[in-house]
């Protein structure tokens, strides 16, 4: 598990805890901000091993549309702001299951690339269904926060190549 992420930019570091992006990104999408940062500290170090790597030379393309880790992106790499961020739904792996078809991320920077996707037992099906459900309840609002902030701890509590694994492109 890391503390904070750390980039460069022009050269100058800058470290990013997750509370630090929860308060970028607001209460709203907390799963999803770790969701993001554990792909962050996945891919990194196997895109450039020999340090931070310079946060606007980031590229990542996604199935997965949460507003929580665009934001994450966002704060960590500028992504978005550089039109470095591309959510596509062709990359979603539906052969995975509705839990998991969306965690799909692909990652570049400076010619080199990884892929990774969600491990399984990470996401339940009673989060997807009240994630993807129009109109809930006050009640099934409660429940779904509740799920976001119970993911989002048990995923910050995990080394990041237990809830994301690298697979070939």
């Amino acid at each position: 598990m890391t503390s904070a992420l750390r980039v460069h930019e022009d050269g100058q570091p800058i470290d990013f805890t997750y509370e630090a992006i929860l308060d970028y990104h607001g209460r709203s999408a907390p799963a999803g901000v770790a969701h993001a940062l554990k792909v962050m500290e996945r891919a990194f170090p196997l895109l450039d091993p020999t340090g931070p790597l310079e946060r606007r030379e980031v590229v990542i393309a996604t199935a997965f549309a949460g507003p929580g880790a665009r934001d994450a992106f966002e704060a960590v790499t500028r992504a978005v702001t550089g039109d470095r961020y591309t959510v596509d739904p062709r990359l979603a792996a539906p052969e995975r299951g509705p839990t998991m078809a969306n965690f799909v991320f692909h990652l570049s920077y400076r010619g080199e690339s990884v892929h990774l996707q969600l491990r399984p037992g990470h996401v339940t099906a009673e989060f997807i269904d009240l994630a993807r459900a129009d109109d809930l309840s006050a009640a099934r609002e409660g429940r779904l926060h509740q799920l976001k902030l119970e993911m989002s701890q048990r995923l910050r509590s995990l080394d990041a190549a237990d809830v994301y694994e690298v697979v070939p492109d």
